[in-house]
């Protein structure tokens, strides 16, 4: 049966709202499929604003994937504002999809991907909108199923009772399984109902069930262990990991929003994976190994992308661009062939020390030549070490000077405030670093009109890597040290008028290393910020810190724990981390020995182009990292007459 669409109730509601047009679909390349043609349908979300989670490549590379299969149909559904969410529920309106408005809990899988903790309470206002019973206990076989994926999913224990399943990894090659298993197992008339088919898909061992899993507690409540209380359910769980990129040339019709977005561009992920091993960066670690997109491969996707959004500007995306192996052929060969069309390339950020001047002349020579972005993340020569971060003060100034003197007039560092045996005194010579570069770039510009910002944000332990065991600094004390840099900066008077600083205080990472590092027993927590009225966490406006404070005390103590024991306390080797039965690939041993390199301030090399370090990556993925140089140019050139 057809399933109607919403739009009509909607549309009445829309005139009352702020922004309706991000409500009403219609993008170009978008995708609206006949409901009854289609055997196997998936509502794909973003728990986040549409100006927020259009862009985002993960959701849109998978509605592409899922849409080029015959009998399956895709369709997006984002978290609506409290405007249109109170109309919605007076109303009667249910969470719907962007592209037909079909209400979202008529899907047979609801898939979501979490970037970052902080989109758990969108989840529960989605659920809820949609009609679906927030435990999924309580689910029946017309519900969908929940599937949780991105990042955050690598440790989904704090949302394992909403969810019904979570997949690691990399999504393309897990929603096409997802989906066979989901259309035999409706073929066959929905034998043993829900259960069997969670039992199906967690028999894979690439699908995380929670249901199938007990957790047991020690009376000072660290975990016991985790046990599978099914047969056939696997002790771990395996990370999904796309080998071969060019085979996933993905997305090849990018979405063109309708309403403004946070970015306004054309993006391919021209690598995937890093190995540089800074000790902070989960996305490293949990997406090793390296595999880099051919350099022609690079070159269809721009083509095409191109051709099919209409876009002026083409973002290189990947964690750390600049170490794609053929970096400067591809910048090259892209600016030579768009040298007409006022296309201009952008990488999200540089590392310092793979910055030089071709390479950034090469990037805007068809574009604007705005700010460049480093990331120094630490301030002293010493908390680089321990993050490994090799990047020397000298590498900074000598590449700063190398901009300055080429052109540029502003240039944006990146630093974190409270990472492992950090000091006031380390975040002090952030001030010093800056005033360094400002006098650098007046002496090579030979001018005084040069701008330095300096940003700054709350370290947060993540799973996975490690600083997994690392004690997080309290709120109070990163915002005295950040106030003590800004007395600092605001000082200077010979310098301090040419540094902008911008930082974030440290109540919002308190929550977010909360959600990062808990347990089940976190569930509760977010469900009752959630029914306090607690949504969009990710948005300085409507975040509440007291509300999470408020919501904890009152759920935690019942249980033996409080934040305190989340996010401050320092775990030992022996603890049963909750994430440990959720294989990224890594081996815990040698996590365990690179935080004990960093309390030693001993830096580690990239194991791209040194020996192997025995993480335990490349042998799980049966692999070896993959890397250039291919020797090949950007083909296909295009010829002008």
């Amino acid at each position: 049966m057809p399933v109607e669409s919403v739009f009509p109730r909607l549309e009445a509601l829309l005139p009352h709202v702020q922004k309706p047009i991000q409500y009403v679909g219609g993008e170009l390349n978008s995708t609206v499929k006949d409901w009854d043609a289609c055997d196997v349908r998936w509502a794909l979300m973003y728990p986040d604003a549409y100006e927020v989670g259009l862009p985002n490549q993960g959701v849109m590379i998978l509605y592409e994937v899922l849409n080029e299969r015959d009998g399956v149909l895709a369709e997006r559904t984002y978290s609506v504002w409290p405007d249109l969410e109170k109309l919605m529920r007076e109303n009667g309106v249910p969470q719907f999809t962007v592209d037909a408005h079909r209400p979202v809990g008529a899907f047979d899988v609801f898939g979501v991907s979490f970037s970052t903790e902080l989109g758990y309470t969108n989840l529960l206002n989605a659920l809820e909108l949609a009609g679906v019973p927030l435990e999924a206990a309580d689910r029946t076989e017309d519900h969908p199923v929940v599937v949780a994926g991105g990042h955050a999913a690598f440790n989904p224990e704090p949302i394992a009772d909403y969810i019904d399943c979570a997949v690691i990894g990399d999504g393309e090659q897990a929603v096409l399984e997802i989906t066979d298993i989901t259309r035999e197992w409706k073929a066959a008339g929905r034998p043993g109902g829900r259960e069997e088919l969670l039992f199906r898909l967690a028999r894979t061992g690439g699908v995380y069930v929670p249901r199938f899993y007990d957790v047991e507690y020690l009376p000072d409540g660290r975990i016991a262990r985790v046990v599978p209380n099914r047969s056939g359910v696997p002790w771990r769980v395996s990370k999904h990991t796309v080998m071969d990129l060019d085979e996933w040339p993905y997305p090849k019709q990018p979405l063109v929003p309708l309403a403004e977005t946070v970015h306004e561009r054309m993006s391919v992920e021209i690598f995937r994976g890093c190995t540089r091993g800074c000790r902070f960066c989960q996305a490293g670690m949990i997406t090793r190994p390296v595999r880099e997109r051919s350099i022609t491969g690079i070159g269809e996707m721009v083509d095409k992308g191109l051709k099919a959004t209409g876009f002026e500007e083409v973002g290189l995306l990947s964690l750390s661009s600049a170490d794609h192996s053929e970096i400067a052929d591809v910048a090259k060969g892209l600016a030579d062939r768009y040298t007409d069309d006022n296309v201009g390339l952008s990488l999200p950020s540089t590392r310092v020390d793979a910055f030089n001047i071709d390479l950034a002349n090469e990037l805007t020579r068809n574009g604007r030549r705005s700010g460049l972005t480093f990331a120094p993340e630490g301030g002293s020569e010493r908390i680089r070490k321990v993050i490994n971060k090799m990047v020397s003060e000298e590498d900074l100034i000598r590449t700063v000077a190398t901009a300055y003197g080429n052109g540029w007039r502003q240039v944006k560092l990146y630093f974190m405030c409270g990472l492992p045996t950090e000091t006031d005194e380390d975040v002090l010579q952030i001030g010093e670093m800056a005033t360094r570069v400002i006098a650098k770039g007046r002496e090579v510009a030979n001018s005084n009109d040069i701008r330095c910002t300096v940003s700054i944000g709350g370290f947060v332990p993540k799973p996975h890597t490690p600083f997994q065991w690392a004690p997080q600094l309290s709120a109070e004390e990163t915002d005295a040290r950040l106030e003590k840099l800004r007395d600092r900066i605001r000082g200077d008077k010979k310098y301090g008028r040419n540094i902008g600083f911008r930082y974030h205080d440290g109540k919002p990472g308190i929550v977010e290393g909360m959600l990062s590092r808990g347990d089940r027993r976190i569930g509760s927590v977010i469900r009752a910020v959630f029914e306090a009225g607690g949504r969009f966490d990710g948005w300085r406006e409507y975040f509440s810190y007291d509300l999470w404070m408020e919501a904890a005390a009152k759920t935690l103590p019942q249980q033996g724990v409080d934040v305190a024991w989340y996010t401050t306390r320092e775990r030992s080797y022996e603890e049963v981390l909750p994430w440990d039965h959720l294989d990224s690939g890594l081996d815990k041993d040698w996590l365990w020995e690179d935080w004990q390199d960093a309390l030693d301030e001993t830096e580690v090399e990239d194991c791209r182009w040194t020996p192997c370090f025995d993480c335990g990556v490349c042998p799980q993925m049966d692999t070896s990292i993959q890397i250039g140089p291919t020797g090949k140019k950007l083909l296909p050139l295009t010829v002008k007459k």
